[in-house]
């Protein structure tokens, strides 16, 4: 930080204005914290703390105090909007990905350093790339200016008297925003059970083929087309097609219809499998690891697709490739223009409808493609459908994993489809992006304002460590008197110390 400091101001280090209390810190897994918890009341437990904040309970506690934690790893360093340190009190407990500081009270105090450290900028001082670690001796080095302590005092107090003003407004924001997650979601839900088009289905009711007859004609459209491919095949080999021929096709596994609410009038219940096409690898799974090891990938050739594409909703992202061999022998998962991809870790049920112009290439494991019928099903209702809160929650009861979701073929087989008439389903997807992209509107906007209100934040703390958010009282002891009697007190007191020894 090479800029002139104001009068009675120095530059000094972290390390020199705080104890460093890392060494005080045990970090304990999940299953451990469960186990020690599992038995205990609510008045037994502390808070136990992680890169940016509590992360769960624990039976005892470590600290007893006043004290500024800031994150080690996993912390939004490059995020100005976010904090990366923050003030806990009482007994609590801190695990191994967050900094334990406590200001050298004749010097500084635990409020002045947790607002610097909330401001300070971590580029140069953070390592690693998708997930940001700043390490012990680099915060050591963080340089900090320390004005007289009268003066921090009163910068302190002006930043909580304007956050005291600031806060309520963004913490609207914020409400505002996941009420419309809520919204988002309502309307999902009213969507897929048939509420948005209740009004339109009563007067068009006449017009509309029922779903299940639509299902059933196009599963028999299958049957008869496997047939005349089966005959053509007998046929092109000379043979006579045995008796039981017709036995050998297999019919999609009907969807499992127990425990579901009541569908609107024309409406059915389906599965992927009735609403797959009729062709080889319509729903496929990715390949096992063992025949997509990172060694197989290659600058350029065919793309490999995985989560990241869906998760940005982007199939342009990413640049994991493998050459014209390895796709060959991975043929079965590779991916076509309007195919959809499914998330099956972390992320669950997130949904990619591929564009007409994509790179050739195959899916990864933590993906499933599947090829819709789209003369039963509009791809964008199907998409709508897996969003939305019943989904969802059919998820979470039949998804396993320990730290994380997962969800497999099988799952996704048996997950039953509310399915309207095919013009139903348009108008329930029209209506739907209405009332989504009024949404996004709003929410563009509140987010502008969010930005707005949190780089004021940022200005107020700006001007707070330039010398320019209070007045300067030319009586105020310098800080740099103080810090040289803070130096002699701790040189004293080593001396002392090495002559007890010897």
């Amino acid at each position: 930080m090479n800029r002139e400091l104001p009068t009675n101001w120095i530059m000094s280090s972290l390390s020199d204005c705080c104890e460093i209390l890392d060494s005080k810190r045990v970090p304990i897994n999940l299953k451990e914290r469960q186990k020690r918890i599992s038995s205990k009341k609510e008045n037994e437990l502390y808070p136990y703390y992680g890169a940016t904040g509590q992360v769960d309970w624990i039976d005892d506690y470590l600290f007893d105090e006043e004290l500024v934690l800031l994150g080690e790893d996993g912390a939004p360093f490059l995020d100005f909007r976010k904090n990366k340190a923050y003030l806990v009190n009482g007994k609590f407990w801190v695990n191994n990905h967050a900094h334990v500081l406590k200001a050298i009270s004749c010097l500084t105090s635990n409020k002045f350093i947790c607002h610097y450290l909330n401001y300070f900028d971590y580029t140069e001082y953070i390592t690693g790339t998708t997930r940001y670690k700043l390490n012990q001796s680099r915060m050591r080095e963080i340089p900090i200016p320390i004005p007289p302590q009268s003066e921090q005092h009163r910068i302190v107090a002006k930043i909580e008297e304007l956050f005291t003003k600031l806060d309520p407004g963004i913490g609207a924001l914020k409400n505002a925003k996941e009420q419309l997650k809520r919204y988002r979601q309502s309307v999902l839900k009213a969507a897929v059970e048939g509420r948005l088009t209740e009004d339109w289905r009563e007067k068009h009711k006449d017009e509309l083929e029922p779903a299940d007859k639509l299902l059933e004609r196009i599963l028999k459209e299958r049957r008869d087309k496997w047939g005349i491919e089966q005959l053509a095949k007998y046929k092109s080999k000379g043979k006579k097609p045995p008796k039981d021929w017709k036995t050998k096709y297999k019919e999609p596994t009907p969807p499992d219809t127990n425990n579901l609410p009541k569908l609107p009038e024309k409406w059915v219940v389906s599965n992927i499998e009735q609403l797959a096409q009729c062709k080889k690898n319509a729903i496929k799974a990715g390949p096992f690891g063992s025949s997509l090891k990172k060694s197989y990938y290659v600058p350029k050739g065919y793309k490999i697709y995985g989560q990241e594409q869906v998760l940005r909703e982007d199939s342009s992202y990413g640049d994991y490739y493998i050459d014209k061999k390895r796709f060959r022998l991975l043929k079965s998962c590779e991916i076509a223009p309007g195919d959809i991809l499914i998330s099956l870790v972390g992320t669950i049920g997130k949904v990619l409808i591929l564009p007409k112009n994509i790179e050739p290439g195959i899916i990864n494991p933590r993906l499933i493609k599947l090829s819709l019928d789209k003369s039963v099903i509009i791809q964008s209702y199907f998409k709508n459908y897996l969003q939305s809160p019943s989904t969802k929650s059919y998820f979470k009861l039949v998804s396993h994993g320990g730290t994380m979701d997962i969800l497999n073929l099988t799952i996704l087989k048996k997950l039953p489809i509310p399915l309207p008439p095919i013009k139903e389903q348009t108008l329930i997807v029209q209506t739907i992006d209405k009332y989504l992209s009024i949404a996004d509107e709003i929410e563009n906007t509140l987010e502008s304002e969010l930005k707005r209100a949190q780089s004021l934040r940022q200005s107020i703390l700006k001007r707070a460590f330039e010398g320019k958010l209070v007045p300067q009282d030319p009586n105020d002891e310098p800080a740099s008197a103080l810090l040289e009697r803070i130096k002699s007190e701790k040189a004293k007191s080593n001396q002392s110390q090495r002559q007890e020894r010897s």
